[in-house]
């Protein structure tokens, strides 16, 4: 009898041997070498997972647990598990019989009823909205298992979520998967993952849970005041003696603060930068003295010509 699992879905891959200190029982595995729940698949390096309920039978919800994963290697591609939030566009499998009543790589048993699937690096378990771009139609995933790994396949679906999305028949098909959030331990709440599908273009979604990516928002720290140029100023006179003390007082009129040139990049070295090894003080009082010198010069000039 012939495996109730679509044949153009491909080979799927229940990661362990080549994934357990990265993933801690990560499970997939090729359809050639699953169905007897043995071997090694030659091109993946992984073993089946043992099947744990059999057909038939009613299968446990949850009693998995939570887990990211450090980044692992399944035929030389390294993937990296995180619980950034992403949206991938792709083609899915599903599958079906062969892997019903297997555990999951969270330790989950996997049923081909369950609103469930497999990602290579999402959040084990957490929910994702999977779209079929083909109809429109979308529904909200709990993600709990690793895979796929091969033909840019970005996720496996199960049968039931095949049948919904409507590509069973197809064996695949071009899907958006978005990561929305964690998903609880306990239970796998198929009734309300299930309510959630979407058939007439609109996003699914489901209570509690994100309903899409996060939005780039603009930083809103206080904008940093600007440094306007200073303008000369025109100060009335009002005596000699009043311009000489302003003359000691007051910065050149014509050398505008926003001239002033910016700072070096650090690090630097003070040696290539004119007067930077005399200390301020110094540099200060040798600027004040050619002030007063200057204003000292004018005013003999103005006494001289009092005298006259």
């Amino acid at each position: 009898m012939r495996p109730e699992f679509s044949a153009a879905s491909g080979a799927r891959v229940f990661a362990i041997a080549a994934c357990a200190a990265a993933l801690a029982g990560c499970a997939q595995n090729n359809q050639r070498y699953s169905s007897g729940g043995g071997g090694v698949d030659p091109k993946y390096g992984v073993a089946a997972s043992p099947r744990v309920v059999a057909d038939g039978e009613a299968v446990p919800k949850g009693g998995g647990q939570y887990m990211v994963g450090r980044p692992y290697k399944i035929a030389g591609k390294t993937y990296y598990p995180s619980e950034r939030r992403i949206a991938q566009v792709g083609t899915a499998s599903w599958y079906g019989a062969d892997f019903h009543g297997r555990k999951t790589a969270n330790g989950e048993i996997f049923d081909r009823g369950s609103i469930s699937a497999a990602h290579p690096t999402m959040p084990l378990p957490s929910y994702a909205r999977v779209t079929n771009l083909r109809n429109a139609h979308s529904i909200v995933v709990r993600v709990n298992d690793r895979g796929p790994y091969h033909g840019g396949r970005v996720m496996d679906v199960s049968q039931r979520v095949a049948e919904a999305l409507e590509f069973k028949r197809f064996g695949t098909a071009k899907v958006r998967v978005e990561y929305l959030s964690k998903a609880p331990i306990r239970g796998s709440n198929d009734r309300a993952l299930l309510a959630s599908l979407r058939t007439d273009g609109t996003p699914a979604t489901i209570d509690g849970v994100p309903t899409g990516l996060p939005t780039m928002v603009a930083d809103r720290s206080p904008e940093r005041p600007r440094l306007a140029a200073l303008r000369p100023q025109t100060v009335a006179r009002a005596s000699d003696a009043d311009e000489d003390q302003a003359a000691e007082t007051q910065a050149p009129a014509h050398q505008p603060f926003a001239a002033a040139p910016l700072p070096p990049t650090r690090p630097f070295d003070l040696g290539t930068i004119p007067g930077a090894g005399t200390p301020i003080a110094g540099r200060h009082s040798v600027a004040m003295a050619g002030v007063s010198s200057a204003a000292r010069a004018r005013a003999a000039t103005r006494a001289n010509l009092a005298e006259r």
